[in-house]
């Protein structure tokens, strides 16, 4: 139980720290090291590193160690393929729900949001912006009720959620998002499921364009 309790402790400080930019992509994770720095034994650690490498955030080498993932710019493309697929698709399942009409609410406040933005994007109110994001994929999951295409959402999330520096360097792209977010958020409130896909594809493809042109 207690190697079970380091190893939990162990995935979740790392993984908020690769997520938050803490550890940059290449860093080594060295294990005498990391084990040290988190007061857990060398066991635990190795299996919070494994969780962490099935789900894409480390990458485990024979024979070198453990280092934080690396996301070329072919990778993200990748990875915005699937996310459309799958985003689009939950944005329908949520229009055609009887609870579509729960997404109003956060129509209203992203679009308060974007007044808030277009005042002068602090850190705080980037930190508010990307709180509500976070609240309304716990509406989509909730709604949609699809715990298969929740999981299948969640590591791609984690990668959207390291991407986000890039993002928060740009206020006219995170003004843009906010409003992309209500757009979508009426659709699916509206019901109209063809209008609700249309608006998430239109937003992964200018958050997309955004980040290739960022890192070209």
């Amino acid at each position: 139980m207690k190697a079970m309790n380091q190893s939990a402790r162990a995935y979740a400080q790392l993984r908020g720290e690769i997520i938050g930019g803490e550890l940059a992509p290449g860093a080594h994770l060295h294990e005498v090291q990391v084990a040290e720095r988190l007061s857990v034994s060398r066991t635990p650690l190795r299996q919070a590193l494994q969780r962490l490498d099935r789900e894409g955030l480390v990458k485990v080498v024979p024979g070198r160690g453990a280092f934080v993932s690396e996301l070329s710019l072919s990778d993200v493309r990748h990875l915005f393929q699937l996310r459309e697929a799958l985003e689009t698709h939950a944005a329908r399942l949520c229009a055609r729900s009887a609870r579509c009409r729960e997404f109003r609410s956060l129509q209203e406040e992203f679009g308060r949001q974007h007044a808030v933005l277009a005042d002068g994007a602090r850190a705080a109110e980037l930190d508010d912006y990307y709180e509500l994001t976070e609240r309304l994929d716990r509406q989509i999951d909730e709604v949609v009720a699809n715990p298969y295409l929740t999981a299948a959402m969640e590591p791609i999330r984690d990668q959207l959620r390291r991407l986000r520096r890039i993002a928060r360097r740009s206020p006219e792209r995170v003004l843009l998002s906010a409003t992309e977010h209500a757009t979508v958020c009426r659709a699916i409130a509206d019901g109209d499921e063809d209008a609700a896909a249309a608006a998430t594809a239109l937003h992964i493809g200018n958050s997309l364009r955004h980040i290739l042109e960022a890192g070209a």
